[in-house]
């Protein structure tokens, strides 16, 4: 009970960026906290603490507003499902903001960095379901499954081969029988600085994964888009929708089992309107992002 106390006062008092931090010392933090029930208790306690803080009220506030953007959205669309994910991106923020989207009984959360997620992930309740959504490498792979386990919902960003076989690897590696979600993600906008496959070749990489990795269960397309001057051109989801409808004739599956991830803080409606199963909104729930403690 001293030791507990004890660690429970200095975690308190270790600042919140270091929770994120990339250095050697708090990425072995992270591990123990990971393979320790009693150092996991603790991280929570020190969560906890967060609880009833303006910072916290003003998250759970900015969530149920968004909650209720999306349930209108999916509501009023026509000729698509009323069923909606909504994905809290939660890059940059401190594990305090998270969870108190958690108290409020939120589960899917997204990230975009490795290092950040391995280090989050263990200090808060195991059934979150994460979303990792940045550029993955095909060397940080093993990392990010052996620590994130069985909390990891879904890998969005898988844009080539090399980094399908990555996956399908490490998966089967942690696990015989349950395979990892993935997404393909397409550059529907063309553009050099956003990562994907080309719409033209979609289908093709679908029929690849499918037949070469069997850890892998291709779960549906996500874009990120190319933005105007209100949000997402209308042009992307379009393209997404197409490769859709191809990606399931190679399959030989119904459309209605590939999910779209499409739509942001900024579109997120819009997408909506457009048949995206998934929008993954960030700085309308936590506020700004500060990139001083990214990766």
């Amino acid at each position: 009970a001293p030791l507990y106390y004890l660690l429970t006062r200095i975690l308190t008092y270790l600042p919140t960026y270091l929770l994120t931090s990339e250095s050697a010392a708090m990425l072995a933090l992270s591990r123990t906290i990971s393979s320790k029930p009693a150092l996991r208790r603790v991280a929570l306690v020190v969560n906890r603490q967060f609880a009833g803080t303006p910072e916290s009220e003003v998250v759970v506030k900015n969530l149920k507003e968004v909650q209720a953007k999306v349930h209108a959205a999916a509501q009023a669309r026509q000729g698509y499902g009323k069923n909606v994910r909504l994905v809290a991106v939660s890059k940059t923020k401190p594990v305090e903001a998270i969870k108190a989207a958690y108290d409020a009984g939120h589960r899917h959360f997204g990230e975009n960095y490795v290092q950040e997620l391995v280090a989050k992930a263990p200090a808060l309740p195991n059934d979150i379901e994460w979303h990792f959504i940045g550029t993955l490498q095909s060397n940080k792979v093993a990392q990010l499954l052996k620590v994130v386990g069985a909390s990891l919902a879904c890998v969005e960003t898988v844009g080539t081969p090399k980094l399908a076989r990555a996956l399908d690897k490490a998966a089967r590696a942690l696990s015989a029988s349950q395979k990892l979600k993935i997404m393909i993600q397409v550059n529907t906008s063309g553009e050099e600085s956003k990562g994907g496959v080309e719409p033209d070749l979609c289908a093709e990489l679908a029929r690849t994964i499918s037949k070469e990795c069997a850890g892998l269960e291709i779960a549906g397309l996500m874009t990120i888009g190319a933005p105007d001057y209100s949000g997402c051109r209308s042009e992307d989801f379009e393209s997404l929708r197409k490769c859709r409808r191809e990606v399931a004739e190679v399959l030989s599956i119904s459309e209605d089992d590939l999910e779209l991830s499409m739509g942001m803080s900024n579109d997120f409606e819009t997408a909506i309107g457009q048949g995206s199963t998934s929008v993954r909104v960030g700085s309308q729930i936590f506020g700004a992002r500060d990139y001083t403690v990214k990766k």
